[in-house]
């Protein structure tokens, strides 16, 4: 307890001097409260399609086939993903990228963004990547970054190889919100609550201030590991930025017009590989079967000792179960 009201008070002492002690420091002013987009800085490798600029990197030889990591979110980033890479050791071309509004790519105005944009980004991403019209490509998304992947094979089911999903937060509308409840409900009377919203007082931003916006979204996303979380995330994992806008923008979409990812995963043929950590008490093999479900073939893995978070905490475990099932169908 007194280890918390510490980081409080740091953390608003730290808050209420930029606000009020620190005159020559811009809020707003970009790579003042956050690390850089890489439309800010040129030296963050990049590339632009569909009309933005997104935070990319790859690994491996680009004539193998690729693998496409998809980050979770809306608005987090590719960094505690980063062992994917590891796969390029294994013969695979792995490519990473922050999405649309997410990470260090570029930011848009809120109202802006579309799921459908998001899907568009990412067929954009395999066309810019992609070196033959034979090349196999595969998609390993996690959290949101399942769900994204599972609306692009909705759509275009012919162009992915194969298909891994780490705790998808839920295929469609009804089931995001099942796992929502279960997950991520907060009580608002509780000490750590009151404790992120206390900073409201000191620091506020408007719409589209990305830079205080994306600030205030990085302090809370502390509650996905506190103490007794029921996603089973073991602490904090490593992030560049968070992305306020995308996240609101997609979130006020899927609650005026739902959304239903599953529509057409029937003629997604291939197995589908979903991963579910054993320490998540909010999905488990009773959610992993829902989402199975809607796939004509798929398998069921549990990665053992870990949570939510498993590409992070416990890749030793992710790693084997993933290449066993990238070179079936390589």
């Amino acid at each position: 307890m007194k280890s918390k009201k510490k980081l409080l008070i740091v953390t608003l002492s730290i808050l209420v001097g930029i606000q009020f002690s620190c005159s020559d420091i811009d809020p707003n002013e970009p790579g003042a409260l956050v690390p850089k987009t890489a439309e800010q800085d040129a030296n963050i490798p990049a590339i632009d399609v569909n009309g933005t600029r997104l935070h990319a990197e790859t690994f491996g030889d680009p004539n193998n086939s690729m693998v496409i990591f998809l980050h979770g979110g809306p608005g987090a980033d590719y960094r505690n993903g980063i062992n994917v890479k590891e796969l390029a050791n294994d013969g695979y071309y792995v490519v990473f990228y922050d999405q649309r509004g997410s990470g260090l790519s570029k930011r848009h105005d809120k109202n802006s963004y579309t799921i459908q944009m998001m899907i568009d980004d990412l067929g954009a991403v395999i066309e810019y990547y992609k070196t033959s019209p034979t090349q196999k490509v595969f998609l390993i998304g996690h959290s949101w970054g399942a769900m994204l992947s599972t609306a692009y094979v909705n759509q275009n089911p012919s162009n992915i190889t194969g298909l891994i999903l780490a705790e998808a937060g839920g295929l469609n509308y009804d089931d995001f919100t099942t796992y929502g409840e279960s997950s991520k409900k907060l009580n608002l009377f509780s000490e750590t609550t009151n404790n992120v919203l206390y900073i409201d007082q000191f620091f506020t931003g408007k719409e589209n201030q990305h830079e205080i916006l994306d600030y205030k979204l990085n302090i809370r996303s502390a509650f996905s590991f506190a103490p007794g979380n029921e996603e089973g995330i073991e602490g904090p994992s490593p992030f560049w930025r968070n992305g306020a806008m995308v996240l609101a923008g997609l979130a006020d979409i899927a609650e005026k017009d739902k959304f239903d990812f599953t529509t057409n995963l029937g003629q997604y043929s291939t197995k589908v590989l979903l991963l579910y950590g054993e320490n998540n008490k909010s999905y488990g093999l009773s959610f992993a079967q829902k989402e199975a479900n809607y796939f004509p073939s798929s398998d069921i893995a549990k990665i053992e000792n870990t949570g939510h978070e498993m590409f992070y905490f416990n890749w030793n475990s992710v790693h084997p179960k993933v290449l066993a099932y990238l070179n079936t169908l390589n």
